[in-house]
């Protein structure tokens, strides 16, 4: 059934919610918007931080994610894996959330006062002498060790805590007559983050004391991620109750009791079945190209923002309008997104994010690359710097992608994740995004790292990325195209209504891939 014949065009719009459905979805909602002002927040102080460090800059990032954030990746999955076969799904919330407050609390309060002293600059000037210019990034990671492991946390805060936690937690709980709706709004909330996030985290600077704001700004993120866990707690309280939820608050062991043919994957199990089963295998594509490609063009541009605003102060006041931005952009988008579902399909609808990068990124690198051609011309109609023009094509280009990213790319990821058995969901997806997502990134990093030690430079590399990017995209829709077919074929005749897709004929895929809740 169409969905404004459910609603009425101005409901299936704005709130295409049943009224019983509500109880489960709004407390879902403010879940995902404090986690979500929590990683707005988180990502524009990393960023802030780090490249605007006594002797850092850009050329940073790349290092941190491949040295030092792609193996906390790996352990975090670890940690998550064994903490799900010990405790149940609830608790294992709880313990993550309250990891990351205590440490951001650490940071914020007693290691950001004492950087002076805890910091090896002198031995950072001394490797400076001994080392090429291409290996200024990673003595500035060395350099700033605390500064690079609060970046490593606010990363590992979007993987673990927003993307395996809260989603696998959704994809719980929601079924997949359900999803088309669910993330849409879902999607709506967390783009309504960014733009409150943006706005208060401007609001919240204390005048020209970048210290004070800090202060501030962090102990709004205790804030939220106590409320987070206080709402998660009620809804398992009041809400989900019942056997239909027994996967949520009991033990991997106390399930395998109740279920004997059930048995626990461990982290290297995990792996092996995303490269033995082409449907995760896809997504997991998915999740490395968007990882890749967003990384590869963000350092670039980041590099010329550097230039443009070398204090914290001006360079997280930027980034928090940006932020603003995009989550306007990702709201409207949202609010299309059932629609477009139900219109389109899943796998058209999948395609707009590759498609609207790729039209983005050779915007982005045309005006890189040509930009001293340009810089005449667009000066006299402007009236600005080639500098700051080149940083406005690089942020609205930034401003659109996660624009998808937050409104249709994670909605239409997280339906492909509905359809499979408990176990193989929570570990898999686990897999995929604590560090397939990781591996995106790191991959950008190696190949940045790479054409710096070649270039000595990111601006002089910029043609090299803009191919690697383009080629990136091509294999990101292929997999879409891919992906779409199993879906379809998994679902079955319901499901493929409420995706709208048509029928395919079912590929082959191992035991716990089969339907989990139709």
């Amino acid at each position: 059934m169409h969905q404004s014949a459910e609603f009425g065009k101005f409901r299936a719009f704005f709130w295409p919610i049943y009224r019983h459905e509500a109880i489960k979805l709004v407390p879902m909602m403010l879940m995902l918007f404090l986690i979500c002002f929590n990683y707005t927040v988180l990502r524009n102080l990393k960023d802030t931080i780090v490249i605007t460090a006594k002797g850092s800059g850009a050329e940073v990032i790349p290092f941190i994610k491949v040295w030092v954030l792609l193996p906390m990746a790996v352990l975090a999955t670890l940690v998550f894996t064994k903490l799900t076969n010990r405790f149940s799904q609830e608790r294992v919330f709880y313990i993550i959330i309250t990891t990351f407050l205590i440490f951001f609390t650490l940071f914020t309060f007693v290691l950001y006062p004492i950087r002076e002293q805890v910091h090896p600059h002198q031995h950072s000037d001394y490797l400076e002498t001994l080392f090429p210019a291409g290996f200024k990034g990673m003595i500035a990671m060395y350099r700033n060790w605390s500064f690079t492991l609060f970046y490593v946390m606010c990363e590992l805060w979007s993987s673990i805590v927003m993307t395996v936690l809260f989603w696998g937690f959704a994809n719980e709980v929601t079924k997949i007559t359900e999803a088309r709706r669910f993330y849409g709004m879902l999607g709506l909330i967390a783009s309504l983050s960014g733009v409150v996030a943006g706005v208060v985290s401007n609001y919240l600077s204390v005048g020209d004391n970048w210290d004070a704001t800090l202060n501030v700004l962090v102990v709004a993120i205790l804030v939220a991620g106590i409320l987070t866990m206080a709402i998660f707690y009620w809804m398992n309280k009041t809400v989900l109750r019942g056997p239909g939820f027994d996967e949520l608050h009991k033990t991997q062991k106390e399930l395998r009791e109740k279920a004997k043919t059930k048995q626990r994957l461990s982290i290297r199990e995990s792996f092996s079945y995303l490269s033995n089963s082409k449907y995760l295998l896809c997504i997991a594509v998915l999740v490395l190209a968007y990882n890749l490609v967003i990384n590869l063009i963000e350092i670039v541009w980041k590099d010329q923002l550097r230039q443009l605003y070398s204090s914290p102060l001006e360079y997280n006041t930027y980034m928090n309008s940006l932020s603003s931005m995009v989550g306007i952009f990702a709201t409207m988008a949202s609010l299309m997104m059932s629609q477009l579902i139900s219109r389109f399909g899943w796998t058209r609808t999948a395609l707009i994010t590759p498609f609207i990068m790729l039209v983005s990124s050779t915007g982005f690198f045309a005006f890189m690359l040509f930009r001293n051609d340009l810089s005449g011309p667009v000066m006299a109609l402007a009236g600005t710097t080639p500098l700051a023009i080149a940083v406005f094509f690089g942020a609205s280009q930034v401003c659109l992608s996660k624009a998808c990213k937050y409104s249709v790319f994670d909605a239409t990821k997280e339906m492909t994740f509905i359809p499979l058995a408990h176990e193989y969901k929570l570990k898999g997806k686990a897999a995929i995004d604590g560090v397939g997502s990781r591996l995106g990134k790191s991959g950008g990093s190696l190949i940045h790292q790479g054409l710096l030690m070649l270039f000595a430079t990111v601006s002089t590399s910029a043609p090299y990325v803009a191919v690697i990017v383009m080629g990136a995209i091509v294999l990101w829709m292929i997999a879409i195209r891919s992906l779409g077919k199993q879906f379809a074929a998994i679902v079955g005749d319901k499901g493929r209504q409420e995706i709208g897709e048509t029928p395919r004929v079912a590929p082959l895929e191992p035991a716990g891939l089969q339907p989990a809740n139709g």
